[in-house]
């Protein structure tokens, strides 16, 4: 059923529309509810002229790919998060600390990361996780350099303060970031 109108994509937003918000409400974080429904309908868009006779079944497929893709973002936060730490935890070295402390370390570094801002997290991941230059890292968020150096050094001194360190400048924590 290609659709080549706006009035005709629509209808099928208006028929399909609380179908797929029920559907995802059931297996997604309610905070992204709103944010996957709308890359479904967005995908939906995009492929209007390709949607088949039926909507419905392909609209359910997108969203569950969406959260997939969610999901799979969010891991990458924790491995993040996991490399910080093993990176404080050794000195940045890469021998591998006592597994125990590593297990008790990650858990301290998840709570920590996780208590900081978006903002802090991801200014911290473009240095430390996407490894981009400060020019370029600035260029993502549409800051000057300046204002990234500065937004990168709070945020570093906010997860130092969060893991219990007392400088953002030790050595482990320079060497992570």
């Amino acid at each position: 059923m290609p659709i080549t109108t706006a009035a005709q994509f629509t209808d099928v937003y208006r028929a399909h529309y609380e179908d797929v918000l029920r559907f995802v409400r059931r297996r997604a974080h309610p905070m992204n509810v709103d944010d996957i429904v709308g890359e479904t309908f967005l995908a939906a868009w995009r492929r209007r002229r390709e949607l088949p006779d039926d909507p419905r079944p392909w609209l359910f497929g997108t969203a569950r790919k969406v959260m997939l893709n969610d999901s799979r973002g969010m891991r990458r936060h924790t491995a993040l998060a996991v490399r910080v730490q093993q990176a404080v935890e050794t000195g940045g070295s890469t021998r591998a600390a006592d597994p125990a402390t590593l297990v008790g370390g990650r858990m301290d570094l998840a709570a920590a990361w996780q208590a900081l801002t978006p903002a802090d997290q991801e200014v911290l991941a473009l240095q430390a996780w996407e490894q981009l230059s400060a020019k370029d890292a600035a260029k993502v968020l549409g800051c000057t350099r300046a204002a990234y150096a500065m937004r990168l050094t709070r945020a570093k001194r906010r997860l130092a303060a969060r893991l219990g360190t007392t400088d953002a400048t030790t050595p482990a924590l320079a060497t992570t970031f």
